[in-house]
């Protein structure tokens, strides 16, 4: 099976029915995505499938044969997305583990809209949980790699 991950192409001889997150972790050895919950529900796996938030934890890999995987480590080759600097700039993590799941669910928030208010951040990071409670630095980190 091929998949393409952060814009890297990758044969493997895997389980079709394994979770994509542990391929990415497990197999490809890409850490930045996390596991959570292992349900889909609390979203700290998320990755971008074709541009689209996925929870890696319960997509098959064989769900994303033929279709482009982004990953925090693919966000960009050195750490320099907008959104990155803005978690920076505004020291938004506190453990840090979730972060990369809301980091690319904020990539594709404002890839469909450049200038989200505070409503529409709200809602995109709704399903989003984060044990150390950083809700007002995200939306607040967001805000700020969106201004001009």
């Amino acid at each position: 099976m091929k998949i393409l991950v952060n814009k890297k192409e990758y044969n493997l001889n895997i389980d079709p029915d394994m979770p994509l997150l542990w391929v990415l972790r497990d197999i490809l050895y890409l850490t930045g995505t996390k596991y959570g919950c292992g349900i889909g529900v609390c979203k700290t796996c998320t990755v971008l499938i074709d541009g689209v938030p996925e929870q890696s934890c319960v997509v098959p890999v064989s769900y994303v044969e033929n279709k482009e995987i982004t990953t925090i480590e693919g966000l960009s080759a050195d750490g320099n997305h907008p959104l990155q600097k803005a978690w920076f700039e505004k020291s938004v993590s506190q453990c840090g583990y979730c972060q990369p799941g809301f980091i690319l669910q904020a990539a594709y928030l404002i890839s469909k809209n450049p200038k989200p208010s505070l409503d529409d951040i709200n809602r995109a990071l709704s399903e989003h949980i984060c044990r150390c409670g950083t809700y007002s630095k995200i939306r607040e980190a967001i805000l700020f790699a969106t201004k001009e």
